[in-house]
């Protein structure tokens, strides 16, 4: 398909595949792995130059995601977080050996393998989000407890991740340290600058009409850019200056609710859309798709031992479902490998892999109940700390 071709279909996917998520499927968390897999089904028929636009596109959407998913995350006092980082350590720890022991049989070196681990232990908070609210059969405090498992196990993939990267790079020794620390002075300075950044995405928000979605984007990705130019990495910057600016609203709105016409209509589809181009579609019918499958499905059953004997949630038996979407964390994994020249084989593997415990999670969870509110949600909010992505469907915060 030529550049004309390509941009009707990707026009036509904006407009249907939320529609077929929502409506049809009941399930609009999917909506990012369906994009995923357009990719693969576009890849063989996409013009290799027209192919090169999208990913380049989808870099910026990478940005903006990781941005999305700093929002996501809203966290409680300390104190409060304590036992439920025990658990999700706790849980994250006892899959390591079983992903470890597959990705050495798939062919991944220990950093890849540790990359893959990160990836795949973690959680796509706002992915289970609504299906953690429409479940059934939790009390009051193993609902907080839950929720706050699910958005530690997401702080703690992108924290491996962005470590694992420069081992990825480097190898293991003292960069490592120094990515580390590089960590800490990016949580230094944007913390340090948070107040002043904040006020100015609330006048921009505030004082602009017209042009408000253009510049908050804008300023994200200045911000992301002037961070590259600090030596900082752009990635993790985003993402800091997302967990800073997480309480940001206006007129009971999140941030990602105001920009999502450029960044969840428009430039994080594209990012799905490009790492499914990145990979070739005859991948998944061959051993990596089938290697893939089977190690989904094998993580997906250990979880429910897991959930059984070693690490209970407190809730129903297929509570740990909750925790099993991570398509957002193996498609950073997958972006890594991709821009620093890794195998797309092994991209490849551990994309497919994220793919196949999402979608049956996902499908498996209670649908979400269209306009449903729970009358509590301001109470849930204050316990949690945390509030809705909108990366399933735009939820009005309660002032």
């Amino acid at each position: 398909m030529n550049h004309i071709e390509t941009i009707i279909c990707l026009l036509l996917l904006f407009m249907g595949v939320p529609d077929l998520c929502r409506r049809v499927l009941k399930r609009p968390a999917l909506i990012y792995s369906v994009f995923v897999l357009f990719g693969f089904v576009f890849g063989p028929v996409v013009d290799p130059s027209v192919s090169t636009m999208l990913k380049q596109a989808g870099r910026v959407g990478f940005l903006l995601l990781l941005f999305e998913v700093g929002l996501e995350i809203e966290l409680p006092k300390v104190k409060e977080l304590i036992p439920p980082f025990k658990m999700a350590i706790k849980w994250a720890l006892l899959q390591y050996p079983i992903i470890l022991m597959l990705a050495h049989v798939t062919g991944l070196d220990l950093q890849e393998s540790l990359l893959a681990a990160a990836a795949l232990t973690g959680c796509s908070v706002g992915m289970g989000y609504h299906a953690w609210k429409n479940y059934h059969g939790l009390s009051s405090e193993t609902r907080i407890n839950i929720l706050r498992i699910m958005v530690l196990l997401e702080m703690l993939a992108i924290v491996l991740l962005s470590i694992e990267t420069v081992a990825l790079e480097k190898g293991f020794g003292w960069m490592v340290g120094f990515k580390l620390l590089g960590i800490i002075i990016v949580l230094i300075l944007i913390s340090r600058f948070a107040i002043h950044v904040e006020t100015l995405f609330e006048q921009i928000v505030a004082k602009t009409t017209q042009w408000r979605v253009h510049l908050l984007v804008l300023l994200v990705l200045a911000i992301c850019a002037i961070g590259e130019r600090l030596g900082l990495s752009s990635a993790k910057t985003a993402f800091f200056l997302g967990l800073f600016m997480s309480r940001t609203r206006h007129e009971g709105m999140k941030l990602e609710d105001i920009i999502a016409p450029i960044s969840q209509r428009l430039l994080i589809p594209i990012f799905f859309f490009s790492l499914g181009l990145s990979i070739s579609w005859g991948m998944l019918f061959s051993w990596i798709g089938v290697f893939a499958m089977s190690t989904g499905f094998l993580l997906i059953g250990y979880r429910l031992v897991l959930q059984r004997h070693l690490v209970k949630t407190g809730g129903p038996e297929d509570s740990y479902l909750l925790f099993c979407p991570n398509l957002t964390m193996v498609a950073l994994a997958a972006s890594v490998l991709l821009e620093q020249g890794g195998s797309r084989e092994i991209a490849a593997w551990i994309l497919l892999t994220g793919l196949f415990m999402t979608v049956p999670a996902v499908m498996m969870l209670p649908a979400p109940i269209k306009n449903s509110m729970d009358k509590d949600n301001s109470d849930e909010h204050e316990a949690t700390g945390f509030t809705p992505s909108s990366e399933t469907e735009p939820v009005e915060v309660a002032k």
